[in-house]
C-alpha cells in the first residue's frame, strides 16, 4: 500500500501538469489576497487576520482538488493498467486508501507555502505578532477536512469515467453541489421547519463552524461521514468490475 501512495505522489510531482496546478492555486490566492482590490484583499481589510483567505479557500480548492484527483483512477482505466493494479496483492480498499491519502498529501503540499501569508500577517500586524494564531490553526484544520472531502468526491468522479477531463468537470460539480447545493436550497426557504436541517446537509456549514475556531464533534463526524460515503461509492464503482 505505501508504495501504490509512494507511486503517485511520484506520478504527481513528475510531471509539469502537478506542478502547474500548485502553482494556479498559490497565484490566484495571493494575487485576490494581496493584489487586487477585491473583497478578499488582506491590505484593504485592514485587520491583521487572514479570514479572507480561508473564506477564499474552499472556491479554489473547488479546481485544484478535481485537478488533482481526476487522474487517479481515470488514467489507469484509460491506459489499460486498471486491471493490472487490481492483481496486485491489495485489497480494493488499500489501493482506494493508498489513491485517496495520496490524494490528501498533495493537496497538503499545496497548502505548506501558504503559511508564508501567516508570517506576513504576523510580521506585518501592529504591534508586530499581535495576531490570534488560535483561529488560524482552528481554519487549517477546517481546510484539511474540507480537502479530505473533496478528494473522497474526487476519488468517486475519477474512478467513474476513464477521461480525465470528464472526472475534473464531475468532481467541480458534485463538489460544488455538497458545499453550497444546500445552501442555496435552504436560501429558498421551501422546507419550513426543516430548512436548517437541509443547511446542515451542506459542507460550507460544518467548514464555517470550524472556521470560527469551534472544533465541534458533530461537524467532524459529518467530514468523515462524507469522505466515508465518497470511499464507500467509489469501491461500489470499482467492484463491478467483478460483476
Amino acid at each position: 500500500m505505501f508504495a501504490l501512495y509512494k507511486k503517485e505522489i511520484a506520478s504527481f510531482l513528475n510531471t509539469p501538469v502537478g506542478y502547474l496546478v500548485v502553482l494556479i492555486f498559490l497565484l490566484i490566492s495571493s494575487l485576490l489576497l494581496w493584489v487586487f482590490p477585491t473583497e478578499y484583499n488582506i491590505l484593504d481589510f485592514g485587520y491583521a487576520n487572514l479570514d479572507s483567505f480561508f473564506r477564499l479557500a474552499p472556491f479554489v480548492f473547488l479546481f485544484l482538488i478535481p485537478a488533482i484527483s481526476m487522474r487517479l483512477f481515470a488514467e489507469e482505466k484509460k491506459s489499460g493498467t486498471i486491471e493490472l493494479l487490481f492483481t496486485r496483492p491489495l485489497s480494493d480498499w488499500q489501493i482506494i486508501g493508498a489513491k485517496y491519502l495520496a490524494g490528501i498529501s498533495l493537496v497538503l503540499l499545496s497548502l505548506l507555502p501558504t503559511l508564508i501569508y501567516v508570517f506576513t500577517v504576523y510580521r506585518f500586524s501592529f504591534p508586530s505578532g499581535n495576531i490570534d494564531l488560535g483561529p488560524i490553526s482552528g481554519s487549517y484544520i477546517g481546510l484539511f477536512f474540507l480537502a479530505a472531502a473533496f478528494v473522497a468526491i474526487g476519488l468517486f468522479a475519477s474512478a467513474s469515467t476513464d477521461n480525465q477531463i470528464t472526472a475534473f468537470i464531475l468532481g467541480i460539480s458534485l463538489s460544488a453541489f455538497v458545499f453550497i447545493g444546500f445552501e442555496i436550497i435552504y436560501s429558498l426557504d421551501i422546507f419550513g421547519h426543516f430548512d436548517l436541517f437541509v443547511q446542515s446537509l451542506g459542507i460550507n456549514a460544518h467548514y464555517a463552524s470550524i472556521r470560527r475556531g469551534v472544533i465541534d464533534l458533530r461537524d467532524i463526524l459529518y467530514f468523515f461521514s462524507i469522505s466515508a460515503l465518497f470511499l464507500f461509492f467509489t469501491h461500489t464503482i470499482l467492484s463491478k468490475r467483478k460483476w
